[in-house]
């Protein structure tokens, strides 16, 4: 599996450079006072770059007031040292709807505050922030309720996609960034912070690398980085502090993931630092498209609730295979340091079907965790257990040490739980 990820990483190490003019957002009209409405500044300046054939958009030190930012290919959004985007929350600013995935179900709703789609080479870069005054917006988790139910329904209801509106009246809340049928996509530097749900949530891209990025945010849903239905992806060198999982591979939820049946597949995770968050290395629980080729290397998981987390319930159907940790080191977790679980109890409705989800072929090696109330916990479903789970090298300090219910084919290597 690591000799398979040094043949494609290296093309997404070494992204095609983002020529053309660079422009100042202040050439259009932007003004930093942290109160001035800049959506126009933004839009003008990324159209200016991309009629160009493309460019490098500059955000200079000050405090940007802004609605959503929509990107173009072969345009770079650059964040100067001292810049601060911060993000409007009046929900109509994020009109017209837009083609997104909401919790794994493709749907119309607001805008991310940045967002792209059916772009090629575009970058979000530099040593400024984003912030996304998240709290705004936390309180929806409550007030959308009927409308996710809706949703999360609406493939078995037989609603098309182009008729799944979610906006205004029955609004979802809109993800941070998200870049939707993207390829060759670079977030590298940049501090995140308070979003309104999911942070980094690129969908259907091919060919994306996420390098030096720190995330910061303390709301509901508010994951830090979740690859959804995504191929040929690198994370390196990131910071994590969520209110929910800090990276979640996904690919859809229940029936209107089987029918996109688009996998997430080569995906490199290293030297990563997750600080808080429900889980640490986090897959599921939507990944109904399938999951496959996962390598997660050299990661410190510290304080949150759990490390290694594969999750999944009966509906989800697809399935999950070929996935190596190795290298982890875990400190004072709150829950459990390693967990694979097929019954997730906190999906937000519980499935129409009961087609049961696969995890088959995990590996999880040289892993330390010094702290936690449960060391390893691994549970099948009846109909389909767990299948072929290594566990090698592995020290764990924890109150409770291994639980293991429905799993076919445990292996267990110099595994020591004290």
């Amino acid at each position: 599996m690591q000799s398979e990820a040094n043949e494609w990483m290296q093309r997404i190490l070494e992204p095609p450079a983002i020529e053309g003019p660079i422009l100042s957002i202040t050439e259009f009209g932007a003004v930093g006072d942290g109160k001035h409405l800049n959506t126009d500044a933004f839009r003008k300046a990324i159209e200016s770059c991309a009629s160009r054939g493309g460019g490098t958009v500059v955000v200079p030190e000050g405090n940007w007031y802004t609605g959503p930012i929509h990107f173009k290919s072969h345009v770079r959004l650059h964040l100067e040292r001292g810049a601060m985007v911060s993000f409007s929350t009046q929900p109509n600013d994020y009109l017209p709807l837009v083609f997104t995935r909401w919790e794994g179900v493709e749907c119309y709703n607001y805008s991310a505050l940045i967002y792209a789609i059916d772009c090629h080479h575009v970058a979000l870069t530099g040593e400024g922030t984003l912030n996304g005054n998240g709290s705004a917006w936390w309180g929806w988790k409550q007030t959308q309720k009927m409308a996710a139910e809706k949703l999360y329904n609406s493939e078995a209801d037989g609603i098309a996609v182009e008729d799944r509106r979610f906006g205004i009246e029955h609004g979802l809340r809109p993800g941070f960034v998200e870049f939707v049928h993207c390829t060759n996509v670079r977030i590298e530097g940049i501090h995140i912070l308070n979003g309104p749900q999911w942070t980094i949530h690129p969908i259907y891209c091919q060919h994306v690398l996420i390098r030096e990025v720190h995330v910061k945010t303390e709301g509901p849903n508010t994951d830090g980085l979740n690859p959804d239905s995504c191929s040929d992806v690198v994370i390196e060198d990131c910071v994590f502090e969520t209110g929910d999982d800090c990276i979640a591979i996904n690919s859809g939820m229940n029936e209107d993931g089987w029918r996109t049946n688009r996998p997430s597949e080569r995906i490199l995770i290293r030297n990563c630092h997750m600080k808080e968050g429900h889980g640490g290395v986090v897959i599921g629980s939507a990944m109904s498209g399938g999951v496959r080729n996962i390598v997660v290397q050299n990661c410190h998981i510290t304080g949150g609730e759990r490390g290694i987390r594969m999750k999944s319930i009966r509906g989800r159907g697809g399935i999950v295979e070929n996935a190596l940790f190795e290298n982890i080191i875990m400190e004072n977790l709150r829950n459990e340091a390693i967990v694979i679980d097929m019954f997730y109890a906190s999906s937000t409705i519980s499935p129409r079907f009961t087609t049961p989800p696969k995890f088959i072929n995990i590996t999880i090696r040289n892993v330390q965790c010094d702290g936690a109330e449960i060391g390893v916990a691994l549970r099948g479903l009846p109909e389909l257990p767990l299948e072929n789970i290594t566990l090698e090298n592995i020290r764990i300090c924890s109150k409770v040490g291994m639980t293991v219910d429905r799993v076919e084919g445990l292996t267990l290597r110099d595994f020591t739980v004290l």
